[in-house]
């Protein structure tokens, strides 16, 4: 990352088991972080300064939260590669600075689903699109940022950031852990889906699996 940046990190978890320790080490570090509605309201009760993700976007969250980081400021900074021309006059033009760390995880489909009376609407509310697509963004991009999507990944991620970017090896690592989990995510979601689509028809306000 260049030195001509804020070092910055991007968190929106919806588990955030150990996230406090984590965001504040990361603070510690010089971070600064951007963070979204509940999760930014947890860090701030943490004792960690955040900046609002509305703030940063010049956007408001909308639709009970469904839009608010697909947002081209979001993904041009996950996106970018400030080493090629083109990417950084956009970059440079639009006022993004680019993340070097995002720590995200996803709305919990799965424990929803196991659920034994969840509706069809409260499935469908489980199913993330922010977090995958932030995922895919930072993981297709880890020659210039790290992702991170589970807590088991913090001390190690932690403890590189002490000696400066994290090890291109360790980027790549975590990339393919989350293209993993995206992976498996999408396939619960499109299993769930062919159930109902072979269950008998009723109504998608309150069908239960």
């Amino acid at each position: 990352m260049s030195s001509t940046f804020p070092r910055r990190a991007l968190v929106s978890v919806s588990d955030k088991s150990e996230l406090g320790p984590f965001v504040r080490g990361l603070a510690e570090l010089g971070f600064e972080i951007v963070s979204t509605g509940g999760t930014g309201r947890f860090l701030m009760q943490n004792g960690v300064p955040v900046i609002d993700i509305t703030e940063y976007t010049g956007f408001p969250e909308m639709m009970d939260g469904r839009v608010k980081t697909l947002h081209p400021r979001v993904h041009g900074a996950l996106l970018g590669r400030p080493d090629l021309a083109d990417d950084a006059q956009a970059m440079h033009e639009h006022g993004i600075i680019p993340f070097e760390l995002v720590v995200c995880n996803l709305y919990p489909f799965e424990s929803t689903i196991a659920k034994p009376d969840v509706s069809v609407a409260e499935a469908i509310e489980n199913i993330d699109i922010g977090g995958p697509s932030m995922i895919r963004s930072a993981a297709k991009n880890h020659a210039y940022l790290c992702v991170v999507t589970h807590s088991s990944q913090y001390r190690r991620v932690l403890d590189a950031l002490k000696g400066g970017p994290v090890p291109t090896a360790l980027r790549r690592e975590l990339a393919a852990a989350a293209f993993e989990m995206t992976a498996r995510y999408d396939r619960a979601i499109a299993d769930y889906m062919d159930r109902l689509c072979a269950a008998p028809a009723q109504s998608a306000s309150d069908a239960l699996i």
